[in-house]
């Protein structure tokens, strides 16, 4: 394995991974950990009133789904990815609508850029979420910086 990023991989896309359904205690979980506390996020009664499904997730609560689909790049011997060398850059969020619990997430993984700057590998990921039928639900981009020598 080499210890420098791949720049080939800029542009490459992932297969789709797996289903992922969201629970509502995955999403009271994450709300109550990150003092997220709209009952939107714990209470179905107060979603449905809000004229949700069920309860509605933070929007940063896709992170970590995200960071999972993200390990297919990291995790690819051939992109050249030392892991003990990355520290988190940066990260956003783009919701095209609400993420209720019993949504089921298709993620798919886009490296969108590798470059170097001062002596280390900047890489920027999107991973796009949809529903089954293929419908945009939200996508995560991280920048992260793989520290050179």
């Amino acid at each position: 394995m080499t210890t420098t990023p791949d720049p080939a991989f800029a542009g490459r896309t992932y297969p789709a991974g797996p289903v992922h359904t969201v629970s509502a205690a995955k999403i009271a979980e994450f709300a109550r950990a990150t003092g997220a506390g709209s009952p939107l996020h714990s209470d179905a009664d107060a979603a449905r009133a809000a004229g949700h499904a069920d309860v509605i997730a933070p929007p940063t609560f896709l992170v970590s789904l995200a960071q999972a689909t993200e390990a297919q790049y990291i995790e690819d011997p051939e992109a050249g990815i030392d892991f003990t060398r990355v520290v988190h850059g940066q990260e956003s969020f783009t919701l095209h609508r609400p993420v209720a619990a019993g949504d089921r997430l298709v993620p798919r993984l886009n490296v969108e850029s590798v470059r170097a700057a001062g002596g280390h590998t900047m890489v920027t990921t999107r991973v796009d979420m949809t529903d089954e039928a293929g419908a945009e639900v939200a996508s995560v981009t991280s920048l992260i910086v793989v520290r050179g020598d």
